[in-house]
């Protein structure tokens, strides 16, 4: 852990300038409050307070004041920042006035569901494939779906235009830290994807919000918008956030038994997972366009199920020599990291606990099966969340009222909207 007096000699040395103090709110949005280094002895005394509406998006009423905590830990200096006058940042809890961690901030959650799993001797592995679009943005600097590539998957320059752009992020990444396993462009035009290395569940969704952060960012240095929406165009590949995951007991591979075959606990794991598929998806897909990726976009499982091949189940099972890891591919990248990683992890616990067998492994081609459907619509899915148990247990009752009724008054704003696609199909008609 990074003391306080390393903290002040990387700052004193790098000549940082700026500190951000940053959060992430409901919807996974990163949020910062920017300090002078002036103000280290107040940041470090957990001083800063904010409003406490913010951690909502602003769209619940709550009044009292919350502080931010730092993690020291988490300090970094960002380096596309200028070389003079440098910016770092780093993580912060959220706390009331008391000091006591806030029941309804995403990353108390994480870690309350991550004491859950340590009690039960798990330690919990994930790492992200990060699917995301380069667009072009307009004359005043706002986002397009504009892109002049016509670029597929794992093509290279000059076909990829956004090979240049990519190749920085990946740079400015490992200059932050983080261990880059591979980056590449998917299968749509303008669409990349940058992976790293896995870590315990807590430090990889804090790297994911760096890694937004960062790759949006250094995107914008190139004329680009970075976009972690599903599904900007339409009959295109979507952009998910497949999550791998593993479980350590007493530091080996609980998926694993000791002559390599897969465990019963990987087993139990995944029919945790399809058991809580639906409640699930208000989490791991929670827009309105989510759906149209999981309904429409190509490559993406629409299915409840698992396998151990194929790109159609929803859960893989990734079964090698030396490592076995269960990947979820329904997740997308408007998911925050935190709510994503605690309610899928306490849906395989719950799996693992009550021995929830996944049945046969699916099978493409092997003749019509009478397979369950992940939700079709986030109001759907919304309405499953508020029914599982499990999950509301996990993530807490309060929170999950107020994520549902902020969810469900979001599904209100989209019907309201009436679209040029219904006024070219009904307004001459009817």
């Amino acid at each position: 852990m990074k003391t306080r007096e390393e903290i002040n000699r990387m700052i004193e040395e790098e000549g940082v300038e700026f500190i951000r103090l940053q959060f992430t709110d409901i919807f996974g949005l990163l949020k910062n409050i920017a300090v002078t280094p002036g103000q280290l002895d107040k940041i470090l005394a957990n001083q800063f307070s904010f409003e406490g509406s913010s951690v909502f998006g602003d769209r619940y009423d709550y009044e009292d004041e919350l502080y931010l905590y730092p993690q020291p830990d988490t300090f970094m200096i960002l380096p596309w920042r200028p070389q003079q006058g440098k910016v770092a940042k780093v993580v912060c809890d959220i706390c009331d006035a008391d000091g006591k961690p806030f029941a309804l901030s995403t990353r108390t959650i994480l870690k309350n569901v991550l004491k859950q799993a340590d009690e039960a001797g798990y330690m919990i592995m994930a790492d992200p494939e990060c699917e995301f679009f380069l667009f072009h943005t307009d004359e005043n600097g706002l986002p397009t779906t504009q892109s002049h590539e016509m670029a597929g998957y794992l093509d290279v320059s000059p076909v990829d235009f956004g090979e240049n752009a990519r190749r920085d992020m990946v740079l400015m990444l490992e200059e932050m830290g983080f261990e880059v396993e591979s980056s590449h462009h998917e299968h749509a035009p303008a669409q990349h994807e940058i992976d790293f290395q896995e870590a315990e569940a807590l430090q990889t969704a804090d790297a994911i919000q760096t890694f937004r952060f960062a790759v949006r960012s250094i995107a914008k240095r190139f004329g680009l918008y970075a976009t972690f929406m599903p599904l900007p165009k339409a009959d295109v590949a979507g952009s998910g956030m497949h999550v791998n995951m593993t479980l350590l007991k007493d530091g080996r591979n609980a998926f694993r038994n000791a002559d390599g075959s897969v465990s019963e606990d990987a087993r139990y794991f995944i029919g945790g997972i399809l058991k809580h598929a639906k409640a699930l998806a208000a989490i791991s897909n929670p827009t309105v366009n989510s759906y149209k990726r999981l309904l429409f976009g190509r490559k993406a499982p629409q299915r409840i199920t698992w396998a151990d091949k194929g790109e159609k189940a929803m859960v893989r099972l990734h079964h090698g020599k030396d490592d076995t890891k269960i990947e979820l591919r329904f997740p997308d990248g408007a998911s925050n990291p935190y709510l994503l990683f605690a309610s899928c992890i306490s849906a395989g616990l719950d799996g693992i606990k009550n021995r929830i067998d996944p049945g046969e492994a699916f099978c493409e081609g092997c003749g019509a099966r009478d397979l369950d459907r992940l939700p079709e619509d986030l109001k759907e899915a919304v309405n499953c969340l508020v029914s599982d148990p499990v999950l509301t247990e996990a993530l807490g009752k309060e929170f999950v009222d107020i994520y549902a009724d902020i969810k469900r008054r979001e599904w209100r704003d989209f019907m309201m909207v009436v679209s040029d696609w219904e006024i070219n199909r009904y307004l001459g008609k009817l």
